[in-house]
């Protein structure tokens, strides 16, 4: 289903490196980006701020809930108010786990509605077993009077975005907390593509799991990969027959160790296979032999 034209799709995010949501905004006048507006979520109305305008083919694919409205000056001031009192509702949850004797999570941050009707805890625990937090919710509905009380469970990554903090390779400042607004798979095989050290300490982030920047460069070094020789292929070179003992994929080149040890590098376009070479030859030889008497 495509977008109808002259659709207007507007980008909004709920926090300041959050992910993206599209919402229509073809009926929102001069909206522009970097403008707060109103719109109905499946958690209730929230505030979020337009990151960019899509129209056209540009435009996301199926129907998307409206933009109903800008958010007005005094919607932009509740919000600000309500966000200097998360840190305060945040130690309290942490308190009231701890008196609760709930073991096993970690209350990372609260987030207050911009209209202060609802506040949602956001906490990590270890393993996968579920915990009973109706407790802690009953003690935060008496400390926390007429708001409407959720608690939501993130992963290891989302944890370390939040906490933002020094990244593992020494940036002041993670990718995630910086500009990732989505985390993509990421997996082993992309470290050996990039011949990257498999040890854990130089592959993972602070958050634990694989670093995100592993992808970043790995559909190139792919791309390279699909037309250069794995190691420990024969190929042949302009100095004789060798095998190849590693790879360079942004050079384009590989090294090869000859039959006299030697080891040299090559560009792609210097060196051949040795199977197809000797298939070659294999074509270029005489089937069958010609003797003198004609037999």
């Amino acid at each position: 289903m495509t977008s109808p034209e002259g659709t207007v799709v507007a980008s909004i995010r709920f926090q300041p490196v959050g992910k993206l949501y599209h919402f229509n905004a073809t009926k929102i006048d001069d909206l522009k980006t970097g403008d707060y507006v109103i719109v109905s979520t499946s958690r209730g109305r929230e505030m979020g701020q337009v990151a960019g305008l899509l129209s056209g083919k540009d435009s996301p694919k199926g129907s998307h809930k409206p933009v109903e409205r800008r958010a007005t000056a005094r919607e932009l001031v509740m919000g600000r108010m309500w966000q200097t009192r998360e840190l305060e509702a945040m130690i309290s949850c942490r308190e009231k786990a701890h008196e609760l004797g709930i073991v096993g999570i970690k209350i990372i941050r609260a987030e207050y509605c911009y209209d202060g009707s609802r506040i949602t805890f956001i906490f990590s625990s270890e393993g996968d077993e579920n915990i009973d937090l109706e407790p802690l919710k009953r003690a935060m509905r008496r400390s926390i009077r007429k708001t409407h009380i959720e608690f939501r469970k993130v992963g290891p990554r989302d944890v370390a975005k939040i906490m933002c903090g020094m990244g593992a390779c020494g940036i002041e400042e993670r990718c995630c907390s910086r500009f990732l607004s989505n985390f993509s798979p990421i997996s082993i095989k992309m470290a050996k593509a990039q011949g990257v050290s498999l040890n854990p300490q130089e592959i993972t982030g602070m958050c634990g799991r694989l670093r995100c920047c592993l992808i970043y460069e790995y559909e190139l070094y792919a791309e390279a990969r699909k037309h250069l020789p794995k190691r420990k292929k024969k190929v042949i070179t302009a100095r004789g027959v060798g095998k190849v003992i590693d790879v360079l994929p942004l050079k384009n080149a590989v090294i090869v160790k000859l039959e006299d040890d030697r080891r040299v590098e090559f560009h792609k376009d210097e060196i051949e296979p040795y199977d197809e070479l000797k298939a070659l030859q294999q074509k270029t030889e005489s089937p069958c032999e010609i003797h003198e008497d004609g037999k």
